[in-house]
């Protein structure tokens, strides 16, 4: 006969069964037989279940349930905790990145696809997609990375235009997402700029309404290879953002400024306004009369206020982000070619974003009527 495995009930029924024939002057190891069990079973149901009434078995198998539910309880925060520890180094802002923080987390802990999607809020539709890039999207990462490769100091929404430019149909939104995938430099942002007020609490503000309104310039310093300084005078319209000329001397003095703006008044003619800082060069009394006499008026800052020229301030910075920091030059006249090519590309290539991402003078391109054919 096969063994049976008997209910809990069952056991206290047949311990007191045990009981009641003792009770009754039969010898115990008798009893035993009766109820068709060995004296080893006997004793361990003893021993688990002795003196144990119905109502006190079920209140035992209630207790048992329920510590094992806490027991299963603690078990399962604790396997939620190893798997939130296992994602913490980063975010998981995006599906992508929660998708493989999933599989790296299956590949370690051997734990389910459901269960940890569970903990970390992931859809499992969301994890079994697998996303299907364009046909051309290869190509455009491709023409991405070497704009980017090319000008690195611009970020996704200038190499966007350029993109537009070179005949892709795409939006800054697209640009954006595959230039944060592919882990390319995305511009930090601007802190917000305050008014401009003199100390008796009149605000400056001479805004350029058109062009050869009002016109800036200022100084940089950089160095050549043999560790020889050079300057640069920027000569900036600020209406329209061009850069009308960048002078790259040993030394510059009021002379020169005196030089590059009379070039510049032949070809455009004098602007109406002529700002610049207090600089020697700039408060020199040849440069401001001179400046008077050819019909303009100057326009200098308070000391010690470069924000009140911001805009060939902001000028200078692109120009040392952008060019300065990333040439060496060997010598003055490869600084001068240099230069004089990326100011080229500043007015007709590059996008402004003050100007809705277009360059401050772009290219024309004429075409030319056909000639009459002679009959």
């Amino acid at each position: 006969m096969a063994n049976k495995r008997h209910k809990p009930e069952e056991i206290v029924q047949k311990l007191r069964q045990v009981d009641v024939l003792v009770g009754q002057g039969m010898q115990r190891v008798d009893a035993i037989r009766e109820v068709r069990i060995t004296e080893q079973t006997y004793y361990r149901w003893r021993k688990q279940y002795g003196g144990m009434g119905t109502d006190q078995l079920k209140e035992l198998k209630r207790l048992q349930k329920e510590n094992e539910r806490l027991r299963k309880a603690v078990s399962d925060l604790t396997l939620d905790k190893l798997i939130l520890k296992e994602a913490a180094p980063g975010k998981l802002l995006s599906p992508a990145r929660r998708r493989a923080c999933i599989d790296l987390i299956r590949s370690r802990m051997k734990v389910s696809e459901r269960r940890i999607c569970r903990v970390l809020g992931q859809h499992r539709s969301t994890q079994r997609y697998s996303p299907r890039g364009r046909e051309d999207e290869d190509r455009l990462v491709a023409d991405m990375i070497e704009l980017a490769r090319q000008y690195g100091s611009y970020g996704y929404r200038r190499v966007a235009v350029l993109l537009r430019d070179a005949g892709w149909q795409v939006s800054v939104g697209r640009v954006e997402r595959l230039w944060k995938r592919e882990g390319l430099k995305v511009p930090r942002k601007q802190p917000k700029k305050s008014r401009l007020w003199l100390n008796d609490g009149s605000c400056i503000r001479l805004r350029p309404e058109h062009r050869n309104h009002v016109w800036s310039y200022d100084f940089v310093h950089c160095r050549t290879d043999d560790g020889k300084a050079f300057r640069t005078l920027n000569i900036l319209d600020e209406f329209s953002r061009e850069c009308l000329s960048i002078t790259v001397k040993r030394k510059l003095n009021s002379t020169d400024v005196i030089d590059a703006l009379t070039d510049l008044f032949i070809l455009r003619g004098p602007p109406t306004f002529v700002r610049s800082d207090n600089g020697p060069e700039f408060v020199a009394k040849d440069v401001r009369a001179w400046i008077e006499a050819v019909g303009a008026r100057t326009a200098f800052i308070e000391p010690g206020s470069p924000c009140e020229n911001g805009y060939v301030e902001s000028f200078n910075a692109r120009f040392r982000d952008e060019l300065l920091n990333r040439e060496l030059f060997y010598s003055l006249r490869e600084a001068q070619i240099i230069i004089e090519g990326w100011r080229k590309h500043y007015n007709t290539k590059r996008p402004h974003s003050a100007l809705g991402y277009r360059p401050p003078a772009p290219e024309t391109i004429v075409q030319m009527d056909p000639r009459p054919v002679m009959h």
